[in-house]
């Protein structure tokens, strides 16, 4: 009876109350975080209306920042900086466009997969299921004047701060807060997805997925960028293989953010035995949220549709030899420098195994070119039929 050892029942039942625990602990923070937006939307939403009302200048909004300090020095984050941010953050979100917008990103074709995997109060991104939005939009936009749209809750003031101020459409922040809220990010993590184009490298054309990735994984398209940033590896113009992979083995922590939160890094040249050969993958992941193995191929060159053979040869191992009966099939992705889009679209157009094409780029697009490919992409989806 002095045993020590834990049964596997028992630390089953454990594990229960540690589920338990960490649920109540994500309401809280849920709850906290719902309490400071409804704060920072009524300070904002009566500093405005006295600004726009005239009866105040920025002279006294300075004074009410200095009065807080001075009257309850414990009340912190009020400076005349942040007041404005919070009448930003009303003035923004309060308008009938952005309002319109959300309902947009709710009911167009076109967005419908993003906003599918969100729902504002139980969305769960490790869970890996769609979750369907309910057809009476005001479940999540609450048109009446006054009340702070359900959906700003789903990520924290100091990343709606960062959106307003960097995004210059309410479509690009509509896409930013669903994503926040989907890969958990914070602050400095979702500076890099704004500035690596996240919104067009997700929402762009969808040629370089196989019909395969598409049929057997149909939310592929907003969990798989066609573009990565490895800015962090500082390599030249011509580079070897070998450079590329160690250095993402260097900066795997910032080469998961660029893919998702959602990729556990598992191995590096992961061998296949296969008959009296041996093969290896570059690198290969598991994604939680799909449930699946993921093979990344690396190219220092073009893609040449010879790539896509060798990769879908892989998968079939992975599926074979790797793969547990509860996970779903491998997919797999080449990840090269270029790749011409009609050659892409040709090799894409008959493969049934779950493959991509992703293009990674050494340096950071500038933001002026950044913003004239959000500008053609909006103008794009608001003349869509």
């Amino acid at each position: 009876m002095g045993d020590n050892k834990i049964t596997v029942s028992v630390e089953q039942q454990f594990g229960e109350v540690i589920d338990i625990i960490l649920r109540h602990k994500s309401r809280a923070s849920k709850a906290v975080n719902k309490e400071l937006l409804l704060t920072a939307w009524h300070v904002g939403g009566y500093v405005s209306s006295k600004l726009k009302s005239e009866e105040w200048g920025s002279k006294v909004v300075t004074q009410l920042s200095e009065y807080i300090r001075s009257q309850r020095p414990d009340i912190k984050g009020y400076s005349r900086r942040s007041i404005y941010n919070m009448v930003m953050f009303y003035e923004a979100y309060s308008t009938m466009s952005f309002l319109t917008t959300v309902e947009k990103f709710l009911s167009s074709e076109f967005v419908q997969p993003t906003t599918a995997q969100i729902e504002a109060s139980n969305f769960e991104p490790s869970s890996g299921h769609a979750i369907t939005v309910q057809p009476k939009t005001a479940q999540i936009v609450q048109l009446e004047i006054g009340q702070m749209p359900k959906i700003l809750e789903l990520t924290t003031l100091t990343n709606h701060i960062e959106i307003l101020c960097r995004c210059k459409n309410n479509e690009e922040r509509m896409f930013y807060i669903l994503y926040a809220n989907k890969e958990h990010l914070v602050k400095r993590e979702l500076q890099r997805c704004i500035s690596n184009q996240t919104f067009s490298a997700l929402l762009g054309n969808k040629d370089n997925m196989s019909k395969g990735l598409l049929e057997t994984y149909p939310n592929a398209p907003i969990m798989f960028k066609d573009t990565l940033f490895v800015d962090f590896l500082d390599l030249p113009k011509k580079h070897s293989e070998s450079r590329l992979r160690n250095g993402l083995l260097e900066h795997m922590k910032q080469f998961i953010l660029e893919l998702g939160k959602d990729f556990i890094f598992m191995d590096q040249e992961y061998r296949l035995n296969i008959g009296a050969s041996t093969f290896k993958a570059d690198l290969l992941f598991f994604h939680r949220g799909l449930q699946a193995l993921v093979a990344v191929e690396l190219k220092k060159t073009k893609f040449h549709p010879r790539d896509l053979g060798q990769l879908e040869f892989y998968l079939e191992a992975l599926d074979r030899d790797v793969k547990r009966s509860n996970e779903n099939p491998s997919i797999g992705i080449i990840l090269c420098p270029e790749a011409d889009r009609v050659v892409v679209e040709y090799a894409m157009g008959r493969s049934m195994s779950p493959t991509m094409i992703a293009e990674y780029k050494r340096i950071l697009i500038s933001q002026e070119r950044m913003q004239e490919q959000l500008n053609e992409f909006c103008n794009l989806f608001l003349n869509k039929d």
